[in-house]
């Protein structure tokens, strides 16, 4: 396996499995894209060790290989057959990332295990500084910065971005028996799991989306400001990949939030229009 194949692999899974993230960071530099794609590819394996439908016991032995396929990426000496593995290897050293974030990822999917429900915003930011906050960590140090301000950016628009996800995956994520709605949100605006699985869209439903909705722009607007602390490439793709997540959600609010009759998708036309937007945003 050499990097150049290990790499390729990575960049197909990407555009298989997350074509807006493909697309978003095209125009970054090749060494750059590639250890993005990388990242991508162990955060999916990462998602797909605990999605399955496997008993308890299995997912559970998934993710404490996954740890251990992390000791030999950050070691290193990673399986020579393991194209994820080996050009996470070389990302890891081509771009200093620290274990931290990558640790983070990993804890993040393993709730996913035994957590389904999340009392209040406090234990959902847990959630979503693991699994959204870590990857724009990584995905930071991938970039390149200076200031100290930048990684609390990244992580804020991470969060934003998960919240979004969330919102979007209301029905799905309950038909996995997953609520991921602030349980004490819920209940100030009378909003019940029951009314959830069964796509109930009430009234205090719509008002807790919009409540939640507006935790999202909170968090990306925070979170662009990244935008002028990274290079002009790095701050394009940023900026693209955020204005599709505004855009996601602006389709949510227009539907009045009623996102329980199918998942809401961006046409082609949109994300190149948007793209063209955002693009020349970050130029100037």
């Amino acid at each position: 396996m050499t990097l150049e194949e290990a790499h390729r692999h990575c960049r197909e899974v990407s555009r298989r499995e997350a074509r807006n993230f493909y697309y978003g960071f095209i125009l970054l530099p090749e060494r750059k894209r590639s250890g993005i794609y990388a990242a991508y590819a162990f955060s999916r394996r990462a998602d797909d060790a605990v999605d399955g439908a496997e008993p308890l016991a299995r997912r559970r032995a998934a993710v404490a290989v996954l740890r251990e396929q992390l000791d030999a990426a950050v070691a290193g000496t990673p399986p020579p057959d393991d194209p994820v593995l080996v050009a996470l290897a070389d990302t890891i050293r081509r771009f200093a990332i620290p274990r931290e974030p990558l640790d983070a990822l990993i804890d993040g999917v393993e709730m996913d295990l035994t957590v389904s429900r999340y009392a209040d915003e406090e234990a959902l930011r847990v959630y979503c500084d693991r699994v959204a906050g870590a990857v724009g960590l990584v995905s930071l140090h991938i970039f390149g910065f200076d200031d100290p301000a930048a990684p609390s950016h990244a992580e804020e628009l991470g969060v934003g971005l998960q919240i979004v996800n969330i919102m979007r995956d209301v029905a799905e994520d309950a038909g996995r028996d997953r609520i991921y709605l602030p349980a004490d949100a819920m209940a100030a605006h009378g909003v019940t799991e029951e009314q959830i699985k069964a796509g109930a869209v009430t009234p205090g439903f719509r008002a807790l989306m919009a409540e939640q909705g507006g935790r999202a722009h909170a968090f990306i607007a925070r979170g662009e400001r990244l935008l002028p602390l990274l290079d002009r490439r790095s701050r394009m793709c940023v900026a693209m990949l955020s204005g599709l997540y505004r855009q996601i959600l602006a389709e949510i609010e227009e539907r009045d939030y009623d996102v329980m009759g199918g998942r809401i998708s961006l046409s082609g036309g949109q994300k190149l229009a948007l793209m063209a937007r955002r693009t020349a945003g970050a130029l100037r």
